[in-house]
Parts: structure tokens; sequence; C-alpha cells
């Protein structure tokens, strides 16, 4: 059983997607030590794709496939709003979450330079 991940970030301050944003995907064990996965690049949707993960084949040979467990996605906010100079109260976010299925996982993130929001999304 195995699930896929997809992320999207939209910039609500301008109403834009926010491209070049560097995502890291970490696995969290059960003794709480998180382990790097994959990293990727918002593209100029301000998506990743499932298909666009590089995942670390020394550490997972699945194939992006994702185990039912916990992870985190972290997203270099802080390169973002330098890169437009804006000074940001959150220089990354990171999003715990749960893997509980095999379906596909879609976490999108809501940003501006002073808060953020996310959800499961479809």
């Amino acid at each position: 059983m195995s699930a896929t991940l997809s992320s999207h970030i939209l910039d609500t301050h301008l109403g834009t997607p926010a491209a070049d944003v560097a995502v890291t995907l970490h696995r969290i064990q059960d003794s709480g030590v998180a382990t790097l996965l994959a990293h990727g690049t918002t593209n100029n949707d301000g998506r990743v794709t499932p298909d666009a993960w590089q995942f670390d084949a020394a550490i997972d040979d699945n194939e992006g496939k994702l185990a039912i467990g916990r992870y985190t996605v972290t997203f270099d906010t802080q390169s973002y709003f330098d890169a437009q100079q804006l000074t940001a109260f959150y220089p990354q976010v990171v999003i715990d979450f749960v893997i509980k299925d095999a379906s596909h996982y879609h976490v999108p993130l809501l940003l501006s330079a002073h808060g953020y929001s996310t959800y499961r999304g479809s």
C-alpha cells in the first residue's frame, strides 16, 4: 500500500502562485527522528507534482510512493520572500501530516509574509 504526494503554494499577498520555492519531504519515525526522503521546487504554477519530487534512492526505492506513516513537508519561505525584497515573519513553514491509506495526498499552502494556512486538498 502506497500513496503519492503533491503540493501547491499560493501567495495570497500577490494573488499568484509562488514559483521557485524549495520544498523538502521528511519521514518521521516512531522515535521522532526525521529522515529526508525527497526535495523539490515549485514550478511556475506554484506546484510540486508527484513526479517532480527528487527522491533519494539510497533511502527510498519505492519510486516516489509513500508508505503509511507520519511526514513533514517544509517550505523555504525565507528565500522566496527575500527574492521579493519582503521581510517575512516565518522563515520556513513546516506542515506535519499523516498518510493513512494509498490515496493521493495534496498539501496546499496559502502564504503571505506574516501568515499562512493549509488544508488537505484534493
